[in-house]
């Protein structure tokens, strides 16, 4: 079993990781509590909808998984409407150490966009129209889209993050980044 402080180097690793990665991630609570943004995977209804993702990392990390969830509204069926909760079970059940956050954020995520799973639905209604009338979810999540997921949705929605006490990652240099990580 591995020490506290190691599993808090990796925590730390993991979120630096992500920071100096293409995505732009927003503290809320220090490195264990954050937003990133995630873009809609290219060639899906998502394409062009931009969605704050909260983080936040437990105690044991890597080896308890984070909780997720989409700020903003999302259609999707395996994500609830109302909380943003995601149902996904390399996150929930089927975690491992060997993961990281950066796999969330280019693989899971992107391919729970491109590839819904109706069977196990958070969003009854969404894996309903999936299913029987892909069109109109097609058209669904676009609008969705338009309405909930642009640039103008996050900076006029208050409940999509803009909280006072966050700082935005891209504010820090690379030395302050790489301070926070000793």
């Amino acid at each position: 079993m591995s020490s506290p402080s190691a599993g808090k180097r990796r925590m730390d690793t993991d979120v630096i990781k992500l920071i100096e990665s293409k995505h732009e991630v927003t503290l809320l609570n220090g490195l264990n509590e954050f937003c990133v943004k995630l873009y809609g995977p290219r060639g899906t209804p998502y394409e062009g909808g931009l969605w704050k993702v909260r983080v936040h990392l437990p105690e044991h990390y890597p080896f308890k998984s984070p909780s997720i969830g989409f700020i903003n509204k999302i259609y999707h069926p395996n994500i609830d409407e109302v909380s943003g909760t995601v149902c996904l079970d390399v996150i929930n059940q089927a975690w491992t150490a060997l993961y990281d956050l950066l796999n969330i954020f280019e693989s899971f995520l992107p391919q729970l966009l491109a590839y819904p799973n109706p069977i196990d639905p958070l969003n009854g209604d969404a894996a309903a129209l999936y299913l029987h009338k892909p069109e109109q979810y097609k058209k669904r999540v676009e609008e969705y889209v338009k309405k909930y997921a642009t640039e103008e949705a996050l900076k006029d929605d208050g409940n999509a993050g803009s909280d006072s006490d966050e700082s935005s990652m891209s504010e820090f240099s690379e030395s302050e980044a790489q301070d926070m990580e000793l």
